[in-house]
């Protein structure tokens, strides 16, 4: 404001009345893009700007990618697209002699290790024993702020068809030749109707590093994997006790199938079908991309499916129960795969101190400075005192968001999906807006890579959310 007015004194001193009036006029309509916001808290100057970016990508044909050997690549691969087309993958063993996959992105320095998880549900389970889910998630959670040289965690929940093929293997491995007809015509039975509709859901967590030491010196990628190999045991095993189960991490190959079938769901019958054989395939991570892709602007075109991405713009106000997401994260037959990822920036116990206590001061202050204050600013300020009472008890603050990302495989499905995941949204409790102008991006992020988005914008994060 003060800006605008000496920009406004100034054209007045060198080209009098006329040349202050245009420049008053150039400064009120910037005050208005920036002031006029929607229900998403998004200025008029925001969704503008992505407007003309995705213009401006469109024209330069951004927005289309051609790979394999007559693609437009000129290396002739079926490379991931987007902010993960330059990452590495390879594979050591942690301590306990189990392989896990490690992903190196050589413009951010970031390293990513995938962890599998088995998540038990909260079907017959006791509330006492999902309280505590609840609680040792919470100290996983915490735990994090203290983890060395730890950017970011991302929980990806996939609920996809069952093919059917993992059931009649397991049931034709386990058959005996000699038992009664009746038995093994009642299995078969089962083999071919059981699969009609059930849903296959998988959960990953995805822990993302930073590849330089205290002194800011980079880190080779051997060096990164032997410290990671020592690191993960104790990981997995925190994880045991929040509800995720058998913790593990996850190989390569694994990691590949599941980049594979993220972009073509049509393979997912194959891959289960070769590995029913015991021939699982040998996938690379040069072979896991599309062969095309087109973004548009409120949908992504990939393979063999259409898929389109949501991000959360609003956390459920209020009280927040465990099974507030059980809706969401669960299957749908509107849609044909669906994931659902919680991304975490994990602060240290100095920032987290500094954050909440300025959260608390400028709450008091709202709240403080008129007579009568609104019900929601004397909530915000109960809220602020309750979060800074509970960070000097030893709770960790982490900056958290969402995405939702649903799958379908012809267009025909896609008005469906939608109004499928606008109702799952308001049973959550959230409020989900789609990426607009960047739905290819948000796909990579929405896949368990630990793609951190803060490092990869343009404009600096600290100025985006100042605006």
């Amino acid at each position: 404001m003060m800006g605008g007015l000496l920009a406004t004194i100034f054209s007045m001193m060198a080209g009098g009345i006329l040349g202050a009036f245009i420049c008053l006029l150039v400064v009120g309509v910037m005050l208005l893009l920036l002031m006029t916001k929607d229900k998403h808290n998004l200025s008029a100057l925001q969704r503008l700007s992505t407007r003309i970016g995705w213009q401006r990508a469109k024209m330069a044909k951004h927005n289309i990618y051609r790979s394999g050997p007559l693609g437009r690549t000129a290396w002739g691969k079926f490379q991931i697209p987007g902010l993960a087309a330059a990452s590495q993958l390879s594979e050591y063993k942690d301590s306990y002699g189990r392989p896990f996959a490690l992903l190196f992105y050589p413009s951010t320095r970031h390293f990513t290790v995938v962890i599998n998880a088995e998540p038990d549900g909260a079907s017959l389970v006791d509330d006492d024993q999902i309280d505590n889910w609840v609680a040792h998630w919470g100290q996983w959670l915490a735990s994090l702020g203290h983890e060395p040289g730890i950017v970011a965690a991302s929980v990806t929940v996939e609920s996809a068809p069952d093919t059917g093929i993992r059931l009649r293997r397991e049931v034709n491995h386990n058959i005996q030749p000699g038992s009664p007809a009746i038995a093994q015509a009642m299995l078969a039975e089962v083999v071919q109707s059981y699969p009609e509709g059930s849903a296959l859901v998988s959960a990953r967590v995805a822990l993302t590093f930073k590849g330089t030491d205290r002194n800011g010196k980079r880190r080779k990628e051997e060096d990164m994997g032997r410290e990671l190999a020592s690191r993960l045991p104790a990981l997995t095993q925190s994880l045991n006790a929040t509800g995720a189960g058998a913790a593990r991490p996850v190989t390569a190959q694994e990691l590949c199938e599941t980049i594979r079938i993220a972009y073509d769901p049509a393979s997912a019958v194959l891959i289960d079908e070769a590995r029913s054989q015991g021939m699982a395939p040998e996938l690379q991570w040069t072979d896991v991309g599309p062969a095309g892709a087109q973004a548009f602007w409120d949908k992504y075109r990939h393979d063999s499916a259409w898929s389109v991405t949501w991000q959360m713009t609003q956390a459920p106000r209020g009280e927040v129960f465990s099974s507030v997401l059980s809706q969401l994260v669960g299957p749908h037959n509107d849609i044909d795969r669906k994931r659902v990822t919680l991304l975490y920036r994990p602060l240290d116990a100095a920032t987290a101190a500094r954050m909440v206590e300025a959260d608390k001061r400028n709450a008091s202050f709202r709240a403080t400075t008129t007579a009568r204050p609104s019900a929601r600013t004397m909530a915000e300020a109960r809220a602020a005192d309750r979060t800074a009472q509970e960070e000097a008890r030893g709770a960790g603050l982490v900056n958290f968001g969402m995405i939702v990302t649903g799958t379908v495989m012809t267009a025909e499905q896609i008005p469906d999906m939608i109004a499928a995941i606008d109702n799952l949204g308001a049973t959550a409790r959230v409020l989900l807006r789609p990426a607009y102008g960047s739905q290819d991006s948000s796909f990579v992020a929405g896949l368990p890579l630990g793609v951190v988005l803060q490092s990869h914008l343009s404009v600096p994060a600290g100025l985006r959310e100042s605006l």
